[in-house]
């Protein structure tokens, strides 16, 4: 047989306290002496200090109609001539339980009033002589009931706050952590974006070149095919660099050989410029290269020789013809990269995920980058702040 969903609901503890208290309130209303004006206590006697604690069961789900039952047993059984010493004992429970379960000040004025009605009803019925005392009595225990219910409502709200900064500490530390995995992944697709899509779009351009002198100068051919495996092994290379980035622990195989080539160079810089134009210009594209000693922090100068890396094959991809400038100059503390191709006059930049992280990288080392037609070519203009020399 299933429980009401109401008793279902009810805290283990509230009937802990309702069964408890009941057997209480039956054992000290027989056992304490009672004379006149009052009737002994018998079976309905024990029976009114049994039944008013039950209610509490339902203190937390009904407050207020467990307040005016408890209540009402008060003068019941002051009009049947019984004391009301252990009856009241639930009506000041539930009145507690009324002023601790929220700020609600319509149902604590309710629970004041029904408390004001059992109180009125307890003075007419009762057959002794209510003095004095027993109203200071009434007046400390209507006090410690709403104080205290009161101050056990404060204790739970602030608990409650408590635990809810501690929550929202705990997803600002998650989102922390997210917003500094997804920049991280970011970064390495903006490097693998960089590095490999370079590579495979000089190789596809060598592979074209000597497809077609295959047959007129196949030495060039053959220079062209050992260019395209040169390109391959830096950009594996490069790839396996990235890869211990994202899976430290497993960059071989389980038998102990490489996954891919264990090319282990120094990050990109400046200096790679040469070589950068050496493989363009063996696909058969000339390039202008005007390089500068300049002063970068190594992250700056990583991330200009990858604007420069994505300009050139942003200029490869999207021209046909027509030398690519290559230009990088210190102006007092900032460092400025420009890189040129000529362009057809109205052809017009598509926004791509080249030129989007190009802006990315410089905006990240406090640089600033535009790009765009400038004197019927296309110009794309990288400068970032120089490093401080540090003074001996």
């Amino acid at each position: 047989m299933r429980l009401p969903e109401a008793l279902r609901r009810v805290p283990v503890a509230d009937l802990w306290l309702a069964a408890g208290l009941s057997a209480v309130s039956v054992t000290a209303a027989l056992l304490l002496p009672v004379g006149p004006p009052y009737r002994p206590v018998d079976v309905v006697g024990a029976a009114l200090s049994g039944v008013a604690p039950l209610a509490l069961a339902l203190r937390r789900t009904a407050p207020l109609p467990v307040l005016a039952a408890t209540g009402a047993m008060v003068p019941l059984a002051a009009v049947l001539g019984y004391p009301v010493m252990t009856v009241q004992w639930p009506a000041w429970i539930a009145l507690f339980t009324c002023f601790s379960l929220g700020e609600h000040w319509g149902r604590r004025a309710v629970a004041v009033l029904l408390t004001c009605l059992s109180v009125a009803g307890f003075a007419v019925a009762d057959r002794g002589a209510v003095g004095t005392l027993d109203y200071f009595g009434i007046a400390m225990c209507f006090l410690v009931s709403t104080v205290a219910g009161d101050a056990a409502r404060s204790r739970r709200a602030a608990a409650e706050a408590a635990h809810l900064r501690v929550l929202a500490l705990a997803r600002e530390r998650t989102e922390a952590a997210e917003r500094v995995v997804a920049r991280e992944r970011r970064r390495l697709a903006e490097e693998l974006h960089d590095a490999l899509g370079h590579a495979v779009n000089v190789m596809v351009m060598q592979a074209g070149v000597g497809r077609r002198v295959f047959a007129e100068n196949p030495q060039f051919a053959e220079q062209a095919l050992a260019h395209v495996e040169t390109v391959g092994r830096d950009a594996l290379g490069e790839l396996d660099r990235l890869l211990r980035v994202l899976h430290p622990d497993s960059a071989s195989s389980p038998g102990g050989e490489p996954a891919v080539s264990r090319a282990d160079g120094p990050a990109p810089a400046l200096t790679g410029l040469a070589e950068l134009a050496d493989r363009v210009r063996a696909a058969g594209r000339e390039v202008v290269l005007k390089p500068a000693d300049v002063a970068l922090s190594p992250s700056a100068e990583r991330a200009l020789y990858r604007i420069a890396q994505e300009a050139v094959t942003n200029a490869l991809r999207h021209s046909r013809n027509g030398p690519v400038t290559v230009e990088v100059t210190q102006l007092a503390d900032t460092v400025v990269l420009e890189v040129g191709n000529e362009v057809p006059p109205m052809s017009a930049p598509v926004p791509g995920r080249g030129l989007i992280n190009m802006h990315e990288r410089a905006r990240l080392e406090g640089g600033s980058f535009e790009a765009g037609p400038v004197g019927g070519r296309f110009r794309v203009r990288a400068a970032l702040p120089a490093a401080v020399a540090v003074r001996p």
